[in-house]
């Protein structure tokens, strides 16, 4: 192959954290990068700040670098490094912008590094909205009316002359970072104001409305030679209105004629012609359906979400073949299943694929469920049927929410028909399901299309739905006739669903179609751009099953984790990856099952056969009984797959590794408990409630404050820390509909200013390791997952830390834990409590891996397939560096949310910062997260009246590292008491200027705000929310405050270089 031979050593610059709109997608996109320039032999540099990923593990890429993205990092690295070449766009938004800034900055010409994949004029030519007019204007391509606006009043000028309603389309963004939908004058003084914020270029994009239009999308690849591909039509159902990463979408397109496919296909490739990409393209389209008028939206010159679910949805796998291109090589060159090679490639599967995306509105309370321009889905499912109805609901049970079918969701069921219509009066996560419930109770297609735009096609094939449904329902008494059962399941009923409608048990059913012969088949996508791949979905429409099972006894599943959620993220999918690594390398045939299209566990090559398939005890089972492995994997995955684990082991399925009766024991507290008990363990006081004079009892007991929560769930969803009697009937009433005596409310005595950590443990059943033990930073109350913690423990001391680990081995030993667990610490005044402890990976294992240079899921891997610890040669080792990692929160998405941390865990994503300072460490962490901390300027202090004495240590630090302060009038009389000087400030309701005036003129560069307790939300969540709209790092703990106010004084008086993993590792 013709590869550039001016270059032999390449940088990739990855997306950085998992945050809404830049999600797992670009850690897939950056390991296949990495994958096809290693297999040219090109050495590779990658830099990304996400430890959670499999493109920061040291195999991936030749010199890792876990550090923040941005230019001063970037030109100490390209400095020691020296690539020849960087390419800019396999990660995502960030790695575009930071590779613009690097050439702007004239680093890249500095050091002799060429751009390839994308060229900085034409990332310019995409991004930049003025740029991107000019060029479309000059392509003779039509947009809507647009003005660029660069302040308000242009903003305004700009509106009064195309009219209301516009859009406002910030420049150099992603996810819809910023913009959104103004309908009067009012709307779009907000919303342009927090656009030019976002925009890293200060400019926005003013455009007619197209509401209602229908929005499609094209995957384009073009090579060097200028030979063009279209790789996937994307039809979103929802509207224009939505932002595609919220919209509900098909591939192909169901509704679009082929005349229109092919306009907007010639279009495209005038497009990405005109801006010079190589390698992939995302081109967004509006057409209105009255009169046919099509319009380009915007193009994204990079891999991209859409990329990604173009990918698995026909099997090319975009982000390597774009790499390749970048390289050199071109389309005619590499391999074509169908017709010999890719410059012939035509997308031609004979199935349908749905997108649903999963949001996470539950978590934020003040939040509202409303969709528009701006993203705010936390992740993704996809589905693959051979009809357009199967798909649909094969997605829906893919997402995992409270119902296995599109009706009964939630309480949508007892609305009325006005109430349900009013609901869909504005798009929302629930709009699909309000949708079939409002069919159900005799809306109109006609009403329904009038309210969602939604196009009449996909209404229909709903209606149809619905009336299969209530057929079902209406058998219940005589019993459902086989054909109704055969043609539900063809249409993507699911068992678990039927067995609701017909009030009988899932195995019922199950064992009723089996008997009519209604199984499901199996058929295979093939990958193009490579020899002899393929991965593999079911349907009840195929007349034979495709799919052969090997002979080979040797075979392992593994349990993906579905879609990303808070609490459940890409984690979890690292696991089930090295897993999938290390039974290969071990001599095992690996099946992998899962349902993400973002994920690497999905790519062609992570195992051997991939069964792109929902995760429910339906769709599993049946794979199980075609493949008949010797086991499957479960605790890899994440609450998805440890919840079938009983199901399926009732089943058959032989589950290795701990087993689920000690899975299910852990979740039970009080045998759990009784366990800690014999073992002289200390636990805080605790009780089981199933209803309020229970948690009552329990409460009074114990005395307030108490933390409470469900029981089987991830992610510290619904817990709360509760302080009295009326906030606990509160929360228990608010829970009653999931409470049960087999789901009760777990309630624990909380420990105020207790120190909390945890350690992660590889076990056999008899022995257990533990690499090193995590401090948390904020103290008991913060949700471990949004808590920033530090390996090895800074603070503690060494008789705590083998405390702690001599606790952790002695659990995983007693449980009989064989893989990997998690064990949580609280040590308040000197005592070590276990809070609880998870026989099952958790999302701390990449961080610990990485930091401690350990693979912990490969090694667990190696015990649950039957080796022991001492063959392992697994020994304690001093690290000589401390990793931090940081909590990144969707915020920024979520304006009207009071961003302030509890129990219940809230981000989205993660970063590492690695030095051999903990101060510089610490700097790091919040350099990466964003935005960096401060080494001059003003901060703002003002905490609750018990925290004046505990904020004294850090606010001495600010000051004598020079910066100023300015304080409440409480806490300024604390600060003035102990002799540290600062400033009065007003809170808003005081006089002016206050603190809202300070942080809008840029005169406050860091805020410490502790919330004053229950009267806060109305107090000084204005504080909270307006530093995070005006860029300001801010800190809602003590302990946080004063790490920062360490990382400061770190980074004024050393110098920290860059080293890679690899080095760190040494």
């Amino acid at each position: 192959m013709p590869k550039r031979a001016d270059i032999k050593k390449v940088m990739i610059i990855g997306s950085g954290p998992i945050i809404i709109g830049q999600a797992c997608e670009f850690d897939y996109s950056g390991t296949q990068a990495c994958k096809a320039l290693k297999s040219l032999g090109y050495e590779i540099v990658l830099v990304n700040s996400n430890p959670a990923t499999i493109m920061t593990d040291p195999s991936t890429a030749d010199h890792t670098y876990i550090e923040p993205l941005n230019a001063e990092r970037m030109e100490e690295i390209i400095a020691k490094e020296r690539p020849d070449a960087l390419l800019p766009n396999l990660g995502g938004q960030s790695a575009l912008n930071l590779s613009s800034e690097l050439a702007e900055r004239g680093v890249l010409a500095r050091y002799g590094v060429k751009v390839i994949g994308v060229q900085i004029d034409a990332i310019k030519r995409g991004e930049d909205r003025e740029a991107f007019k000019e060029t479309m204007n000059s392509l003779g391509v039509q947009m809507a009316p647009s003005r660029i606006i660069h302040t308000v009043d242009e903003a305004m000028q700009a509106a009064k002359e195309i009219g209301f309603p516009v859009v406002v389309r910030p420049a150099y963004t992603m996810g819809g970072t910023g913009g959104g939908f103004c309908y009067n004058t009012e709307e779009l003084q907000t919303i342009v104001n927090r656009g030019l914020q976002a925009s890293i270029v200060h400019e926005c994009l003013i455009e007619e409305s197209l509401l209602g239009w229908e929005e499609l999308e094209l995957e384009i690849v073009r090579d060097s030679k200028g030979r063009m591909i279209t790789v996937c039509f994307i039809e979103n159902v929802d509207p224009v209105g939505v932002h595609t990463g919220d919209s509900f979408c098909t591939a192909p397109m169901l509704t679009i004629s082929q005349d229109v496919q092919k306009k907007m296909q010639e279009i495209a490739y005038r497009v990405v012609e005109g801006i010079g990409v190589i390698g992939g393209t995302n081109v967004q389209f509006a057409r209105n359906p009255r009169d046919g008028r099509i319009v380009i939206i915007e193009i994204n010159p990079r891999t991209s979400r859409s990329s990604a679910l173009a990918s698995k949805a026909t099997g090319f796998p975009i982000a390597y073949v774009s790499a390749l291109l970048a390289a050199g090589v071109t389309l005619d060159e590499l391999p074509y299943w169908r017709d010999g090679s890719l410059d012939k490639y035509t997308p031609s599967g004979d199935y349908v694929v749905v997108k649903f995306a999963r949001w996470a509105f539950e978590k934020f309370r003040g939040v509202q469920d409303r969709l528009g321009t701006q993203m705010r889905a936390v992740g993704e499912v996809m589905s693959i049927g051979k009809t357009y109805r199967e798909a649909f609901q094969k997605a829906i049970r893919s997402l995992e929410g409270s119902t296995s079918g599109l009706g009964f969701y939630k309480n949508l069921h007892e609305k009325t028909l006005d109430e349900l219509l009013v609901m869909l009066r504005e798009p929302t996560s629930y709009r699909q399901f309000a949708m079939y419930e409002a069919l159900k109770k005799g809306a109109t297609i006609e009403q329904l299309q009038s309210l969602t735009f939604i196009k009449r096609y996909f209404l229909e094939e709903m209606k149809a739905l619905v009336d299969e449904e209530l057929a079902v329902i209406a058998s219940k008494e005589a019993g459902i006739s086989d054909e109704l059962l055969v043609q539900a399941k063809k249409d993507g009923f699911s068992d678990k669903y039927l067995s609701q409608l017909l009030g009988v048990d899932e195995d019922s059913v199950r064992r009723r179609r089996e008997a009519l012969g209604v199984t499901e088949g199996w058929e295979a996508v093939p990958v193009s751009g490579v020899d002899d791949a393929c991965y593999w979905f079911s349907s009840y429409n195929l007349p034979e099953d495709k799919s052969v099972a090997s002979p080979n006894p040797r075979k392992v599943m593994v349990l993906g984790g579905g879609p990303i959620r808070i609490g459940q993220g890409i984690e979890f999918d690292y696991c089930c990856v090295h897993a999938a690594k290390e039974l290969r390398a071990l001599g095992y045939e690996t099946i992998m099952v899962n349902c993400n299209p973002e994920t690497v566990s999905t790519d062609y090559d992570t195992s051997d056969k991939l069964y792109f398939e929902p995760l429910t005890l339906e769709d599993v089972l049946a794979i199980y009984r075609k493949e008949k492995p010797l086991g499957a994997i479960v605790q890899f995955g994440g609450q998805t797959p440890l919840n079938l684990a009983d199901s399926l082991q009732k089943n058959g399925v032989h589950i290795l590794g701990t087993s689920p009766a000690t899975i299910d024991m852990a979740e039970d507290r009080d045998l759990f408990r009784k366990m800690m008990d014999k073992m002289g363990i200390p636990m805080p006081e605790s009780g089981m409630a199933s209803n309020l004079d229970e948690a009552m009892s329990i409460a009074t007991r114990i005395g307030f404050p108490v933390m409470v929560r469900p029981s089987f769930v991830l992610g510290g969803r619904g817990m709360e820390v509760v302080h009295d009697e009326e906030m606990l009937r509160e929360y228990v009433l608010k829970a009653e509909e999931e409470v049960s005596p087999d789901r009760p409310i777990l309630i624990d005595r909380f420990l105020g200013d207790a120190l909390e950590a945890e350690a992660d443990a590889i076990s056999d059943g008899t022995d257990a390791f533990v690499p090193s033990v995590m401090e948390h930073i904020e103290l008991a109350g913060i949700h471990s997952g949004d808590s920033a913690c530090v390996i090895p423990p800074p603070t503690m001391g060494d008789k705590v830390e083998s405390q702690i680990k001599d606790i952790t081995r002695r659990i995983a030993i007693e449980m009989g834990v064989v893989g990997l667990m998690n064990v949580q610490f609280a040590i308040c005044q000197g005592k070590v409590y276990v809070i609880e402890a998870n026989p099952r990976a958790s999302r701390t294992v990449p961080l610990v891996s990485k930091v401690c240079g350990i693979s912990m899921a490969r090694l667990a891997t190696d015990v649950m397939m039957g080796k022991k610890l001492s063959e392992l040669n697994l020994k304690e080792r001093k690290i000589p560096h401390f990793g931090v990692k940081e909590a990144v929160f969707p915020f920024p998405m979520l304006p009207e949310v009071d961003p302030v941390l509890g129990p219940e865990m809230r981000s989205t994503g993660e970063v590492l910062g690695i030095s051999k300072d903990l101060g510089l460490a610490f700097f790091k962490a919040e350099e990466a997260a964003k935005p960096p901390l401060p080494t001059r300027g003003t901060v703002l202090i003002t905490v609750a009246p018990r925290d004046h004495q505990a904020i004294l240590p850090a606010a001495r630090q600010f000051v004598a590292d020079g910066l100023q302060l300015l304080a409440t009038e409480g806490t300024l009389k604390s600060l003035e008491a102990a002799g540290i000087p600062a400033k009065a400030v007003f809170k808003i309701n005081e006089g002016r200027p206050n603190i809202l005036d300070e942080l809008k003129n840029g005169h406050i560069q860091l805020v410490i705000n502790t919330p004053i307790g229950k009267e806060s939300k109305i107090d000084d969540s204005y504080i909270r929310k307006n530093a995070i709209k005006y860029g300001v790092p801010y800190f809602t703990t003590v302990a946080a405050a004063l790490a920062c106010a360490n990382g400061i004084h770190a980074k004024l008086n050393g110098a920290d270089g860059v080293l890679s993993i690899q080095e760190y590792g040494r």
